[in-house]
Formats: C-alpha cells, sequence, structure tokens
C-alpha cells in the first residue's frame, strides 16, 4: 500500500507539474528532480539528453540549461553554486544567446520552516517584450507626428491670418460710398467675400485652438457666469447671421462657475451647427433648468438629424456625418469636438440625440460649482 500511494502521490504531482503554463522543474530538498513538464523539456531542447525521471540528480541538468544562457563572469558557474541558490525567491529576465528572453522565478518551497525543495519556472517572454518594444517605438513615432502637425498647424494658421484679414478688410472698403456706389450684384459679391473670409476665419481660430489644447492643454479662465444672460447674449449673435427662426427658453437661476467666453463659444458652435443643418423654414430651440447642482441647456433643431451609430464619432476631430458629407454642407469636423473639450474641462458633460431626418438634440449638463478641485500634491 505504501509503495502504490508514493506512485499515486507522484503521479499527481507530474499531473500539476505538466498543467503549468510555463516550463517547471520541481526540485528536491537533495537536489533532486520531483518533477517536470514537457514545455521546459522543449524550451532547452532537453528530450534524450539527460535524465528527468523523479529521483534523478539535479546538476547535471543545470550545464544544459546554462548553455543557453549568456556568459556572467560575476555569476555562479558551477551547478552545486547554482543549486545552493534555490533556497530564495528569486525573479529575472534573462535574454538568451538564441535571440528568445527567458522569465525565470524560482520559489522556495516550506512547510513549517521545513525545506521542501523549489519550484523553478521558466516562461518565454520574447514576444511580449517584442511588441512592447515596437509599441514604444510606435509611440514615439506617434508623439513626433502629432507634434510636426501640430507645428504645421500653428505655422499654417499663422500664415492664413494675414492675407485673410486683408481681404476681408478690402471687402468692407468696398462697401463705403467713398469708393462709389455698389450695384446688386456687386455688393453680393462683397457680401460673398465677406462670409467666406468669415467662415474662413472661424476655421483657422478652431484649428489653433484644437493645436493649443493638443501641445499645452486647454487654458480656462474661471469666474461667474450668469447663464441666462450668456444664452440671451449667444442667441443675439447667431440671429445677426441665421435666417433660421430661434426661440430662447431660459428659467432664471443661479450664476456657474465656469470660462464665460469659452462657454459663449460652445453655444455659438452649437448654434451655427443647427443653423447649416436645418431649412431656412425650420426652427431652432434653447431652453435651459437650473438643477439643485446643475444647469441643463438643450439646443434642438428640425434639421437632417444625426444618424444613431455616430452620435459619439461626431466629437472627434475631423469627423463628419454621412448625412452631412453626403448633403454638401461645409465644414471641417472641429466645432463639436472643441464643444466637448470645453463642457468636459467645466466638469460637465455633451451629448446628442435625435432621430435622422428629425433633427438633432445636443444637451449640455454643466455642474454650478464647475469642475472638481485637483487633489493637492503632497510636499
Amino acid at each position: 500500500m505504501g509503495t502504490e500511494r508514493r506512485d499515486q502521490d507522484r503521479d499527481r504531482l507530474q499531473a500539476v507539474v505538466q498543467a503549468l503554463p510555463a516550463g517547471a522543474v520541481l526540485q528536491g530538498p537533495a537536489d533532486e528532480v520531483l518533477a517536470v513538464n514537457d514545455r521546459f523539456i522543449h524550451m532547452f531542447d532537453l528530450a534524450g539528453r539527460v535524465d528527468l525521471s523523479p529521483g534523478a540528480p539535479m546538476s547535471p541538468l543545470v550545464p544544459l540549461v546554462r548553455a543557453f544562457f549568456p556568459p556572467d563572469p560575476g555569476g555562479p558557474h558551477s551547478p552545486e553554486e547554482v543549486l545552493a541558490r534555490r533556497h530564495v525567491h528569486r525573479v529575472a529576465e534573462i535574454p538568451l544567446t538564441d535571440g528568445r528572453t527567458i522569465r525565470r522565478e524560482v520559489e522556495p518551497l516550506r512547510d513549517d520552516g521545513a525545506y521542501l525543495g523549489a519550484l523553478w519556472l521558466f516562461t518565454d517572454v520574447t514576444e511580449v517584450r517584442r511588441h512592447e518594444h515596437d509599441l514604444e517605438r510606435d509611440n514615439v513615432a506617434l508623439t513626433e507626428l502629432a507634434r510636426q502637425r501640430n507645428a504645421f498647424t500653428a505655422a499654417a494658421s499663422h500664415e492664413l491670418r494675414t492675407p485673410l484679414t486683408t481681404v476681408i478688410s478690402f471687402g468692407e472698403l468696398l462697401t463705403d460710398p467713398a469708393f462709389g456706389a455698389l450695384t446688386a450684384e456687386q455688393r453680393g459679391f462683397v457680401d460673398a467675400i465677406r462670409r467666406n473670409g468669415e467662415r474662413m476665419q472661424r476655421v483657422i481660430s478652431d484649428l489653433l485652438f484644437t493645436t493649443r489644447a493638443r501641445a499645452t492643454g486647454l487654458e480656462l479662465e474661471f469666474g461667474t457666469v450668469d447663464v441666462p444672460a450668456m444664452l440671451q447674449d449667444a442667441v443675439l449673435d447667431a440671429l445677426c447671421t441665421s435666417p433660421v427662426f430661434t426661440v430662447l427658453d431660459c428659467t432664471p437661476g443661479p450664476p456657474l462657475r465656469g470660462d464665460r467666453h469659452r462657454l459663449h463659444h460652445v453655444l455659438g458652435n452649437l448654434l451655427e451647427n443647427a443653423a447649416k443643418f436645418t431649412p431656412p423654414d425650420g426652427r431652432i430651440t434653447v431652453t435651459a433648468r437650473p438643477g439643485t447642482e446643475h444647469w441643463l441647456i438643450e439646443v434642438a433643431d428640425t434639421g437632417i438629424g444625426i444618424p444613431e451609430n455616430v452620435r459619439d464619432k461626431i466629437f472627434n476631430g475631423f469627423y463628419r456625418a454621412p448625412n452631412a458629407r453626403s448633403g454638401g454642407y461645409p465644414g471641417t469636423g472641429l466645432g463639436l469636438a472643441i464643444c466637448r473639450t470645453v463642457v468636459e474641462s467645466h466638469g460637465g458633460t455633451l451629448g446628442v440625440s435625435g432621430a435622422e431626418g428629425e433633427g438633432a438634440v445636443f444637451t449640455i449638463r454643466l455642474p454650478l460649482t464647475g469642475p472638481p478641485a485637483e487633489p493637492e500634491e503632497l510636499p
């Protein structure tokens, strides 16, 4: 019965070691082999080269494994020296001479202080490290490309601003009566110059804003924001350029902490978008309601709407919904990305709903207290 029980225990032990995901050798207290799995044998090409049966000595195994390791002048050299270090838990990553990288872990086994042996685990991490190296290299390349993109965008935008300002200024001079009266057709041409020049100025401003935000983060000047007054100013500004009927329905409420200029810009962008995608006989409605801890602002229109499957994508820079592209509506796809960045920098959220073909509803939720305070760094 004793021999049979020992055989069963040995078989169970071998089954456990065989099931381990790493190459494994179980070393006994007298430096003998207790169990070894196929992964370890294959990893170091040991089949038929050394006795690995239970009870065989470990010392002949050591030089066969160490032959794969690079020379280590300061390390142990003899099998006895290597095995003598089995009493301490150790982990090391070792580049092998054949190009592989192995993670070696030695785990001493004890029971009530009595030494029972050690478990040696060998994991091939070559592909993992190779992928990490590739990712690191790609990240460096992408960072450099982003830097070059930001530098080019900033330089190009600044170079465009000066001639564009000149074009707009001379267009305005043409409307001066001192230079003679214009025919209706000529006034239409000058008005087209002004509209498209101002549109290009907005595109340049958006590009510069995006570049600065990516390079240094968004700079905000927080103060007290009178939400009803800000909404009224934004709607009045929109009415000066939009042919679409716009309604403001705002309930009085408390001020919030925020950057009034940036929030006004968000509302202006949303109203401009709504007017762009809504026919002249449509309608834009701005509603705002205060809550106990936030303001809820909605900008709804009766325009082309946004397909449900792209509602998250439209807040990514330079992305435009398919029905906007196919409909010939102008735009860069930067406006909504800027809006979400500004709103989230205030600790709020910006989302969209509505059915395609029935209009869009953009919902802004802004906390009264602004963004949460950043934790103070310990000295």
